[in-house]
């Protein structure tokens, strides 16, 4: 093997790497928002958990995260509360920080 084919697999392998942990930070941040609106929702326990993970499936249907912020907003709007998109951006960018912080500390 010649030290470009060893370059060549490094650099893929931290792309692999790379990408498990965003994905994960990814996850790990839709999850915490989804327990933050749980819990401004009313929602405790096994509804709040369940209601968490509809926030981190809701991640899949589109690229990028708006569909969540969407989401989010629209299950706000249903139950009366004054919580817009940007207060959701705030609070998502504020979780992400936290969720990587959390995930390095794994890896």
């Amino acid at each position: 093997m010649t030290t470009f084919d060893e370059r060549e697999r490094s650099f893929e392998k931290k792309y692999e790497v790379d990408q498990e942990v965003r994905f994960k930070v990814l996850s790990r941040t839709h999850k915490m928002l989804g327990l933050w609106a749980a819990a401004l929702l009313g929602k405790t326990g096994a509804d709040a958990e369940a209601y968490a993970k509809e926030v981190v499936l809701s991640d899949f249907e589109k690229p990028g995260h708006e569909d969540v912020i969407a989401k989010l907003v629209a299950d706000f709007a249903a139950a009366g509360k004054a919580i817009d998109a940007e207060a959701v951006h705030r609070e998502r960018n504020r979780l992400m920080a936290e969720a990587k912080k959390r995930v390095m500390t794994e890896v």
